[in-house]
């Protein structure tokens, strides 16, 4: 099998994954989609303060998964699409939109084929991210289809996980003390990751032991830019910050100003996710 094939199998595994994780997720505490967690609770203030006003504005959600961020953008006002690999994710987001009377379209299609599901379409607004870029393995195949989703001017706005993040692991090993370890690569180039969990990131019941296995890549902060520069964008804005939309460690702790999870003030202050904006001209 050439490379071309064995990433599209591993991307396969993916998606059966994710059809799996999907009734998991949409019972869970985590999401909320019973109406306990408001859409806006996923995003950070400086989020609306990058995107600006979305009343009237095309925007396409890739990766979307339920699409519980999508619903946000409906409710500023945007013409919104999300977009999803998981044809039962979709299927969710569908239903969970009816639900909060949220106009979307909801398209299942793998990222990369996505000019084609949307046909001539353009958009004011790419957004993804917290949690998206890992999954794909060509980010100059990706950024140069983000080049093409947008209408001259439009922006791209992601909001992901830090490499810094993805790096010092999931949780402490048993016998760890409480510093954080690195534990995986920041950088790109060792190829495809697999991992093999009995349960996903939230609540809720164990994997199917057939649609345990995921693949991820690593993306180095430093390949990001210089896959959406070598497709033509400019980057017009990046921050970094040490906020979470969840206590993706204990001893986190909320920040009441925004509702998020941070690490307690006597630890080292290092970068948890990014914002990067970015525009084709």
């Amino acid at each position: 099998m050439d490379t071309e094939d064995l990433t599209a199998e591993l991307r396969r595994v993916n998606e059966r994954n994710w059809d799996a994780r999907t009734p998991i997720h949409v019972a869970s505490r985590f999401y909320g989609v019973d109406g306990s967690r408001p859409a806006e609770s996923w995003f950070a203030p400086f989020e609306w303060d990058d995107l600006g006003p979305l009343a009237g504005r095309d925007l396409i959600h890739l990766q979307c998964h339920l699409g519980t961020e999508t619903v946000a953008f409906a409710e500023r006002g945007a013409r919104a699409v999300g977009l999803d690999i998981s044809g039962r994710a979709v299927e969710q987001a569908r239903r969970i939109a009816l639900a909060q009377d949220a106009d979307i379209e909801y398209i299942r299609s793998d990222v990369y084929d996505a000019p084609a599901a949307v046909g001539d379409r353009r958009f004011d607004i790419v957004y993804t991210g917290k949690g998206a870029l890992c999954y794909l393995p060509d980010l100059d195949r990706w950024a140069a289809l983000i080049a093409e989703l947008l209408r001259p001017g439009g922006l791209l706005y992601i909001v992901e996980f830090h490499p810094v993040l993805t790096s010092l692991g999931p949780k402490p090993g048993p016998d760890d003390g409480p510093e954080l370890l690195l534990r995986h690569d920041y950088l790109e180039g060792r190829g495809a990751i697999e991992h093999n969990a009995t349960h996903t990131y939230t609540d809720g019941p164990a994997l199917p032991p057939e649609a345990a296995r995921v693949y991820e890549w690593a993306h180095g902060l430093g390949h990001v830019v210089t896959a959406l520069a070598g497709a033509g964008l400019t980057i017009t804005g990046l921050r970094e910050t040490d906020l979470l939309p969840w206590p993706r460690w204990e001893r986190m702790v909320r920040d009441q100003a925004s509702g998020w999870w941070r690490l307690p003030p006597d630890d080292p202050r290092v970068p948890l996710l990014y914002a990067l904006s970015a525009t084709r001209t």
